[in-house]
Protein backbone atom coordinates (compact mmCIF):
# COMPACT_ATOMS: atom_id res chain seq x y z
CA UNK A 1 0.00 0.00 0.00
CA UNK A 2 2.77 2.53 1.09
CA UNK A 3 4.40 2.14 -2.95
CA UNK A 4 0.55 3.27 -4.16
CA UNK A 5 0.15 5.83 -1.98
CA UNK A 6 3.83 7.15 -2.86
CA UNK A 7 3.29 6.67 -6.58
CA UNK A 8 -0.19 8.59 -6.41
CA UNK A 9 1.37 11.42 -4.35
CA UNK A 10 4.23 11.98 -7.31
CA UNK A 11 1.75 11.96 -9.84
CA UNK A 12 -0.26 14.43 -8.19
CA UNK A 13 2.68 16.62 -7.20
CA UNK A 14 3.92 16.05 -10.69
CA UNK A 15 0.84 16.97 -12.64
CA UNK A 16 0.21 19.71 -10.38
CA UNK A 17 3.46 21.21 -10.85
CA UNK A 18 3.99 21.29 -14.17
CA UNK A 19 0.40 22.64 -15.05
CA UNK A 20 0.87 25.92 -12.84
CA UNK A 21 4.54 25.73 -12.66
CA UNK A 22 5.51 24.75 -8.99
CA UNK A 23 7.68 22.20 -9.18
CA UNK A 24 5.59 19.84 -7.27
CA UNK A 25 7.93 19.69 -4.06
CA UNK A 26 4.93 21.92 -2.38
CA UNK A 27 2.67 18.95 -2.17
CA UNK A 28 5.52 16.12 -2.17
CA UNK A 29 7.06 17.93 1.01
CA UNK A 30 3.44 17.95 3.83
CA UNK A 31 2.47 14.69 1.92
CA UNK A 32 5.04 12.74 2.78
CA UNK A 33 5.44 14.91 6.44
CA UNK A 34 1.31 13.83 6.84
CA UNK A 35 1.83 10.33 5.84
CA UNK A 36 5.31 9.59 8.01
CA UNK A 37 4.19 11.62 11.12
CA UNK A 38 0.12 10.42 11.51
CA UNK A 39 -0.34 7.31 9.50
CA UNK A 40 1.30 3.76 9.64
CA UNK A 41 2.06 3.81 6.00
CA UNK A 42 5.28 5.46 5.89
CA UNK A 43 7.81 5.18 8.34
CA UNK A 44 8.85 8.87 10.01
CA UNK A 45 9.96 11.20 8.28
CA UNK A 46 12.25 13.74 9.63
CA UNK A 47 12.01 17.16 7.17
CA UNK A 48 15.68 16.57 6.04
CA UNK A 49 14.82 13.34 4.56
CA UNK A 50 11.37 14.57 3.19
CA UNK A 51 12.63 17.98 1.64
CA UNK A 52 15.79 15.77 0.12
CA UNK A 53 13.75 13.43 -1.02
CA UNK A 54 11.75 15.90 -2.64
CA UNK A 55 14.15 17.48 -4.57
CA UNK A 56 15.21 14.14 -5.91
CA UNK A 57 11.53 13.74 -7.52
CA UNK A 58 12.27 17.38 -8.51
CA UNK A 59 14.75 16.66 -10.99
CA UNK A 60 12.72 14.29 -12.75
CA UNK A 61 9.48 16.51 -12.98
CA UNK A 62 11.83 19.04 -13.92
CA UNK A 63 13.48 17.31 -16.87
CA UNK A 64 10.16 15.60 -18.22
CA UNK A 65 8.28 18.67 -18.03
CA UNK A 66 11.04 21.00 -20.03
CA UNK A 67 11.36 18.30 -22.19
CA UNK A 68 7.57 18.06 -23.15
CA UNK A 69 7.91 22.19 -23.16
CA UNK A 70 10.44 21.92 -25.56
CA UNK A 71 8.61 20.24 -28.08
CA UNK A 72 6.00 23.69 -27.94
CA UNK A 73 8.85 25.18 -28.29
CA UNK A 74 8.10 27.62 -25.22
CA UNK A 75 11.39 27.12 -22.73
CA UNK A 76 13.55 30.62 -22.82
CA UNK A 77 17.08 28.30 -22.74
CA UNK A 78 19.43 31.94 -21.90
CA UNK A 79 17.05 33.86 -19.73
CA UNK A 80 16.88 29.62 -17.82
CA UNK A 81 20.42 30.02 -17.22
CA UNK A 82 21.22 33.34 -15.92
CA UNK A 83 18.21 32.91 -13.52
CA UNK A 84 20.03 29.22 -12.53
CA UNK A 85 22.85 31.32 -11.78
CA UNK A 86 21.47 33.04 -8.68
CA UNK A 87 19.10 29.99 -7.97
CA UNK A 88 21.76 27.38 -7.89
CA UNK A 89 24.23 29.02 -5.05
CA UNK A 90 20.95 29.81 -3.37
CA UNK A 91 19.69 25.96 -3.93
CA UNK A 92 22.92 24.92 -2.11
CA UNK A 93 22.78 27.14 0.98
CA UNK A 94 19.25 26.76 1.08
CA UNK A 95 19.77 22.97 2.00
CA UNK A 96 22.93 23.50 4.20
CA UNK A 97 20.33 25.72 6.43
CA UNK A 98 18.02 23.22 6.60
CA UNK A 99 20.12 20.67 8.79
CA UNK A 100 19.75 23.04 11.52
CA UNK A 101 15.56 22.44 11.81
CA UNK A 102 14.05 20.22 13.75
CA UNK A 103 10.37 19.03 13.30
CA UNK A 104 8.72 22.23 15.04
CA UNK A 105 10.53 24.45 13.44
CA UNK A 106 10.63 23.31 10.16
CA UNK A 107 6.25 23.07 10.54
CA UNK A 108 6.37 26.55 11.26
CA UNK A 109 8.70 28.37 8.81
CA UNK A 110 7.25 25.92 6.39
CA UNK A 111 3.48 26.43 6.74
CA UNK A 112 4.16 30.02 6.98
CA UNK A 113 5.92 29.67 3.57
CA UNK A 114 2.87 27.86 2.06
CA UNK A 115 0.45 30.34 3.10
CA UNK A 116 2.45 33.36 1.22
CA UNK A 117 2.81 31.55 -1.76
CA UNK A 118 -1.34 30.77 -1.81
CA UNK A 119 -1.62 34.56 -0.99
CA UNK A 120 0.32 34.82 -4.01
CA UNK A 121 -1.62 32.63 -5.82
CA UNK A 122 -4.75 34.72 -4.94
CA UNK A 123 -3.79 37.92 -6.05
CA UNK A 124 -1.42 37.94 -8.92
CA UNK A 125 -4.05 37.87 -11.53
CA UNK A 126 -5.57 41.26 -9.81
CA UNK A 127 -1.72 42.54 -9.97
CA UNK A 128 -0.92 44.75 -13.44
CA UNK A 129 2.41 44.36 -14.78
CA UNK A 130 5.33 46.20 -14.19
CA UNK A 131 6.48 48.13 -17.33
CA UNK A 132 9.62 49.39 -15.74
CA UNK A 133 11.88 46.68 -17.35
CA UNK A 134 9.89 46.70 -20.86
CA UNK A 135 13.22 48.21 -22.31
CA UNK A 136 16.13 46.82 -20.11
CA UNK A 137 20.17 46.11 -21.57
CA UNK A 138 18.47 42.71 -22.05
CA UNK A 139 15.46 41.97 -24.31
CA UNK A 140 13.68 39.08 -25.50
CA UNK A 141 11.25 38.14 -27.84
CA UNK A 142 8.40 35.25 -28.53
CA UNK A 143 5.56 34.42 -30.61
CA UNK A 144 2.74 32.56 -29.66
CA UNK A 145 0.93 29.52 -32.69
CA UNK A 146 -1.27 32.88 -33.30
CA UNK A 147 1.65 34.40 -34.68
CA UNK A 148 1.25 37.37 -31.92
CA UNK A 149 5.15 38.38 -30.51
CA UNK A 150 5.25 39.11 -26.93
CA UNK A 151 8.52 41.46 -26.35
CA UNK A 152 10.01 41.18 -22.43
CA UNK A 153 13.13 41.87 -20.67
CA UNK A 154 15.20 42.09 -17.56
CA UNK A 155 18.58 43.33 -16.02
CA UNK A 156 20.20 40.04 -15.65
CA UNK A 157 21.71 40.50 -11.90
CA UNK A 158 18.02 41.69 -10.75
CA UNK A 159 17.18 38.61 -12.37
CA UNK A 160 20.01 36.44 -10.72
CA UNK A 161 19.52 38.30 -7.57
CA UNK A 162 16.02 37.20 -7.45
CA UNK A 163 16.63 33.39 -8.43
CA UNK A 164 18.78 33.33 -5.70
CA UNK A 165 16.21 33.67 -3.16
CA UNK A 166 13.87 31.30 -4.72
CA UNK A 167 16.61 28.56 -5.47
CA UNK A 168 17.65 29.77 -1.53
CA UNK A 169 13.61 28.31 -0.39
CA UNK A 170 14.08 25.84 -3.19
CA UNK A 171 17.30 23.88 -1.01
CA UNK A 172 15.46 24.68 2.19
CA UNK A 173 12.09 23.27 1.61
CA UNK A 174 12.46 20.97 -1.06
CA UNK A 175 10.10 22.65 -3.75
CA UNK A 176 11.16 23.37 -7.13
CA UNK A 177 10.65 27.56 -6.62
CA UNK A 178 7.98 28.08 -9.52
CA UNK A 179 5.58 28.99 -7.07
CA UNK A 180 7.68 32.32 -6.47
CA UNK A 181 9.49 32.45 -9.40
CA UNK A 182 6.38 32.26 -12.17
CA UNK A 183 4.92 35.06 -10.74
CA UNK A 184 7.62 37.46 -11.04
CA UNK A 185 8.61 36.32 -14.41
CA UNK A 186 4.70 37.40 -15.50
CA UNK A 187 4.03 40.32 -13.43
CA UNK A 188 7.76 41.89 -12.88
CA UNK A 189 9.61 40.82 -16.23
CA UNK A 190 6.43 40.65 -18.26
CA UNK A 191 6.99 36.88 -19.92
CA UNK A 192 3.84 35.32 -21.26
CA UNK A 193 2.70 32.40 -19.15
CA UNK A 194 3.14 30.17 -21.03
CA UNK A 195 6.96 30.55 -21.66
CA UNK A 196 7.13 32.13 -17.81
CA UNK A 197 5.91 28.19 -16.67
CA UNK A 198 8.33 26.39 -18.99
CA UNK A 199 11.19 28.61 -18.44
CA UNK A 200 10.46 27.96 -14.29
CA UNK A 201 10.83 24.28 -14.35
CA UNK A 202 13.74 24.42 -17.03
CA UNK A 203 15.55 26.31 -13.87
CA UNK A 204 14.00 23.97 -11.35
CA UNK A 205 15.59 20.73 -13.14
CA UNK A 206 18.98 22.97 -13.20
CA UNK A 207 18.32 23.92 -9.15
CA UNK A 208 17.42 20.46 -7.78
CA UNK A 209 20.36 18.78 -9.58
CA UNK A 210 22.28 20.99 -7.90
CA UNK A 211 20.03 21.19 -4.27
CA UNK A 212 19.66 17.36 -4.23
CA UNK A 213 23.29 16.96 -4.67
CA UNK A 214 24.03 18.47 -1.57
CA UNK A 215 21.36 16.75 0.29
CA UNK A 216 22.98 13.59 -0.92
CA UNK A 217 26.59 14.22 1.11
CA UNK A 218 24.44 15.03 3.74
CA UNK A 219 22.74 11.75 3.67
CA UNK A 220 18.87 13.16 3.74
CA UNK A 221 17.55 10.28 0.74
CA UNK A 222 14.98 7.91 1.50
CA UNK A 223 16.18 5.90 -1.79
CA UNK A 224 13.37 3.38 -1.27
CA UNK A 225 10.71 5.97 -1.17
CA UNK A 226 12.33 8.17 -4.06
CA UNK A 227 11.78 5.52 -6.40
CA UNK A 228 8.41 4.75 -5.54
CA UNK A 229 7.42 8.68 -6.49
CA UNK A 230 9.97 9.31 -9.46
CA UNK A 231 7.75 7.05 -11.90
CA UNK A 232 4.60 9.19 -10.77
CA UNK A 233 6.02 12.42 -10.53
CA UNK A 234 7.65 11.66 -14.56
CA UNK A 235 4.52 11.09 -16.11
CA UNK A 236 2.54 13.70 -14.16
CA UNK A 237 4.50 16.34 -15.31
CA UNK A 238 3.98 15.16 -19.00
CA UNK A 239 0.53 15.26 -18.45
CA UNK A 240 0.43 18.74 -16.50
CA UNK A 241 2.16 20.27 -19.63
CA UNK A 242 0.08 18.94 -21.83
CA UNK A 243 -2.96 19.96 -20.21
CA UNK A 244 -0.95 23.51 -19.74
CA UNK A 245 -0.93 23.95 -23.31
CA UNK A 246 -4.62 22.79 -23.82
CA UNK A 247 -6.20 25.10 -21.29
CA UNK A 248 -6.36 27.77 -18.80
CA UNK A 249 -5.36 26.51 -15.01
CA UNK A 250 -7.55 29.41 -13.28
CA UNK A 251 -9.94 26.79 -11.72
CA UNK A 252 -7.16 24.52 -10.46
CA UNK A 253 -5.11 27.20 -8.64
CA UNK A 254 -8.50 28.61 -7.00
CA UNK A 255 -8.74 25.02 -5.59
CA UNK A 256 -5.12 24.68 -4.86
CA UNK A 257 -4.56 27.88 -3.16
CA UNK A 258 -7.49 26.76 -0.65
CA UNK A 259 -5.60 23.43 -0.18
CA UNK A 260 -2.46 24.65 0.77
CA UNK A 261 -3.85 27.78 3.25
CA UNK A 262 -5.38 24.76 4.85
CA UNK A 263 -1.88 23.14 5.10
CA UNK A 264 0.06 26.13 5.34
CA UNK A 265 -2.47 26.71 8.93
CA UNK A 266 -1.83 22.94 9.79
CA UNK A 267 1.99 23.09 10.19
CA UNK A 268 1.64 26.62 11.64
CA UNK A 269 -0.64 24.80 14.30
CA UNK A 270 1.92 21.60 14.37
CA UNK A 271 4.94 23.90 14.71
CA UNK A 272 3.40 25.90 17.62
CA UNK A 273 2.66 23.13 19.56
Amino acid sequence: MEWVVLVMIGLLAGSIGSLVGLGGGIIVVPALLYFGSYTDLLSEITPQIAVGTSLIIMIFTGLSSTLSYIKHKTVDYKSGLIFFAGSGPGSIIGAWVNKYLDMNSFNLYFGIFIIIVAIILLIRNRLKPIEIFQHSSYQRSFKDPQGYTYRYGFPPLLGAGFAFIVGFTSGLFGIGGGSLMVPAMILVFLFPPHVAIATSMFMVFLSALVSSATHVLLGNINWLYALALIPGAWFGAKLGSYFNTKLHSNTLVRVLRIILILVGLRLIYQGLL
